[in-house]
This record gives structure tokens, sequence and C-alpha cells, in this order.
């Protein structure tokens, strides 16, 4: 059986440049509005029984120093950018925000960011220099730069590449020691497994599995009443061809705009929770073979709706769907905002719908993902192989079908299925499937009891300043 894979251990083999640029540089507004005087450089910071002496980052003129966190400092103008980049988050959600609570939150989120990384420097795996500089090639890669080209355009922004690289190397260790430290929390006993596995099968009992086709108009968004009366009536002609007897596949491969028109827009037997709603609830009154007599319309556009086949019964937990899938993962950033790294998607799923590009090209050209190399290739996965916010995004998808830009813990997605298969599992991979599902499900409690341990044996000075 393929290996199990979580999205949790998908790592980018390097971060943007952008990404980078913006946790190295200084903020230039802070030194033009605040005209008192500099702190004292980092470096020069006392050292005292219970203050280590500070030296691993040094301040631009002007900034000043909002925190101290063991041998390294977090910057005013990092928590000003990161400030910043919360309120759009929080606007762009519809939250209202005040100021001092997202001061609050990222100041601790830099400090915590901190934390790690000087424990990291200390306890994780050694990186050595050769695989360092394969990923200061990456990123130069991935930017579209050659190695020159990258170092002339750190030093237009500012930006040392010694300190690029250290930079670099904080991040590969901070990500290994993370990874170690909280996995090694994490605990299942065989009496988790078997409950998970009586708690799947019961809720297997009676699951419908439907396999529904469609004929599918897509509505452009933002489309006037001109185009929305196009588009209708093109989908009201193709019910129509069908109800007066026309073979529901071959109008589908004529008119269909759907990535399974070639199957005659067959989706293919689906557990109708994994299905998207408004097709379930299109078909539950038709018999299979049965066309639904009216117009679907939902966010994509219009569909012709036909039951093909209706499943109920006993199924078994040992029978599994497993999906091929590939994406584009987006990181945002200071510098990249979770809009603007949405609309990049959007752009790119409108190129390979149009065929200007193929979602393998732009994948690796773009992914800041260590799939990007295959094409954003994730390979075969079982259910539970992927975080829930990816993974529901990814089941709703029909086959070939691409997604719109999915955010998770990572960062901001678009999905394509590949392909999907039935697989009967032993019980050995049964079990080991469960395992991973469950420490997928305890690691974000281990996560939070470690920080708060790191935080606890950290040394952490906060300092208040005037914005």
């Amino acid at each position: 059986m393929t290996e199990l894979r979580s999205m949790r251990h998908l790592k980018p083999v390097a971060a943007t440049l952008l990404s980078l640029t913006a946790a190295l540089a200084g903020s230039a507004s802070l030194a033009q509005t605040r005209p008192a005087a500099p702190a004292p450089a980092a470096s020069a910071a006392a050292a005292t029984p219970n203050r280590p002496v500070v030296e691993q980052r040094q301040l631009k003129p002007g900034d000043y120093i909002a925190a101290i966190v063991n041998t390294d400092i977090v910057a005013a103008s990092e928590v000003i950018q990161r400030t910043e980049r919360m309120r759009e988050e929080a606007r762009q959600r519809g939250q209202n925000v005040t100021n001092e609570l997202l001061h609050k939150q990222a100041l601790d989120s830099l400090i915590d960011e901190r934390v790690v990384v000087t424990y990291a420097r200390e306890n994780g795996p050694r990186v050595d220099e050769p695989e360092l500089d394969r990923v200061v090639a990456n990123v130069a890669t991935q930017n579209k730069l050659t190695m020159p080209e990258l170092r002339q355009r750190l030093a237009a922004e500012g930006i040392d590449f010694k300190r690029f690289r250290e930079n670099l190397r904080d991040q590969m260790l901070s990500e290994r020691v993370r990874e170690r430290e909280v996995q090694g929390r994490i605990r299942v006993t065989d009496g988790d497994i078997d409950k998970y596995l009586d708690e799947r099968q019961a809720a297997l009992q009676g699951r419908a599995q439907l396999n529904v086709a469609q004929i599918l108009v897509p509505v452009p968004e933002g489309a006037g009443p001109v185009v929305l009366a196009e588009r209708k009536a093109r989908a009201e002609s193709a019910l129509a061809r069908v109800k007066a007897g026309e073979d529901f596949a071959k109008v589908a491969r004529e008119l269909s705009e759907d990535a399974n028109k070639n199957r005659g827009g067959e989706i293919g037997l689906r557990a109708a929770d994994k299905l998207p709603d408004v097709f379930v609830d299109a078909v539950k009154d038709l018999q299979p073979g049965q066309v639904r007599p009216e117009l679907l319309r939902s966010e994509a556009g219009f569909h012709v709706m036909k039951l093909i086949e209706r499943q109920t019964g006993k199924a078994s937990i040992n029978v599994v769907v497993q999906t091929r899938a590939r994406h584009i993962l987006l990181r945002p950033s200071e510098q990249l905002t979770p809009e603007q790294a949405t609309r990049r998607l959007v752009e790119f799923k409108r190129a390979i719908e149009s065929g200007r590009a193929t979602f393998e090209q732009l994948a690796r050209a773009n992914s800041e993902d260590g799939s990007a190399q295959e094409g954003g290739d994730l390979g075969w996965v079982s259910p539970g192989g992927f975080v829930p916010e990816f993974e529901q995004a990814m089941d709703a998808l029909p086959l070939k079908g691409i997604s719109d830009p999915v955010p998770s813990r990572f960062g901001i997605h678009l999905i394509q299925v590949m392909e999907r298969r039935d697989v009967v599992l032993d019980n050995k991979q049964l079990r080991e499937q469960a395992r991973n599902a469950l420490r997928e499900r305890k690691y974000d409690d281990a996560y939070n009891d470690w920080m708060k341990e790191m935080r606890a044996r950290a040394f952490i000075e906060t300092r208040e300043w005037l914005d």
C-alpha cells in the first residue's frame, strides 16, 4: 500500500524570496515616523544570571526592540508588519478586532516563532552546508532567478546574503524540531484504534452511495444579465434534448463544460457525504435512470442532473476510496496577503481551464511545497491522509475537477483530483490508517502543550512602545 502522507509533512523545498525578505527587512516607515534615538544593538544587551547574551539579530537604525526571546529579539517593525497583515485577514473575514488585541496576537506569534528557532539552534538536527546550498538554489529557481541575480536582488533590498542563508537554516531547523518534538508527544493506543474503527463501522451502516451525471453550463463570476440569459438558454436546450429522448451521455459530451464530459458527465459511485449537498438534494427524489425535470442552479452555473445508481446497505470499513490529487500551495506572508494569494490562484485556475497553461507547469513554477518538482502530485492517499480542510475540499471535486482556492493551516491551495480507486485494506493496513488519522487528530493539542512548555522555559522580556 502506498505510504500514507499527512499534509503536515509536505514541507516546502524553500520559501519564496518575497516571504523571506519580508522577515528579514526592517520597516522603512518606522524610521521615518519615530524621531527618538534608536535602541542599542541587540548584541550589546547586558548579560545577567537570568538573561542570556542576545547576539543573533541586529536592529536597523530607527527600529526598536519589542521583545527579547532567549538569544534573539523581536523588532518593533516586525510587530507592526505582522499586525497589519492580521488586520487585513480579519477584515476579509468580516471581523472587527481592536488594535490592542491585534497587537498582542502579532507579538505573541512572533515570540512563539523566536522561542522555537532559538531552541532549534541549540537542539535541532544539523543542517549541513551542501543541503543549505540546495535550498538556496531552489529559492532562486522558484523566483526564476540565477544565483548572481538572487544576490543582486537581495542586495537591492538591503539584505546581506549570509544573513539570508542563516534565515533559511533557521526555517529548516524549526520545522524539523517542531515535527520531532510534537510527534514524539502523541500516543495512540490499541484501544484508541479499536474505538475509532468501531465508530467508523457504525457510521457506515446504511450510508447511501450515489452515482450521478451532470451537464454543466458554467456562469462566469460577475456575469451580467445578457450572459446569464445565454447560459441559461444553453442549459435549457440541453435539458429539452434529454427530455425528448436523446442519450444523456451524448448531450453531455457535446454541451457540458464539466471535467467529466468525456465520460458522459458521469461522476462515479461515491458516498453521499462525499458529494456536494446540492447534488444530493437534487437527486433525492429520483429513481435510477431518471433525469431531474428542472435545472439546478448553483454557484458554478446551471446543471442538468441524472441519477444513474443508488446503493444502500452495509458497507465495510476495509474498502476505502483512495485519491490521487495534486495542488499548488501559496503561503501568505507580510509581502503576500491571503487576498493576493487567492487572486493569484484564481488566475492560475483560469489559465488552466483556458488551456494557456497546465496544472503541472504552474505547480512546478509557483508551488511553495516539496511536491512542486512533481508538478504538485501528492500520490495516492487514503481517507485521513490529509488535514481535514484540505481533504473536505478534495473529496467534493469530481475527477479532473479543480477547486477554488482552499485555505488551510499551511497556506492556500489550488487542488485537482487526478484519479480515484477503490482499495481493499487488510487489517494491518486498516489499523495503520486509523493510527495516522488519530495522530493527526491529536496533533494540535500536542503542539499547543509543547509551545506552553517552551515558552515557560524561555527567557522572554517584552518592551512597550507607542505606535
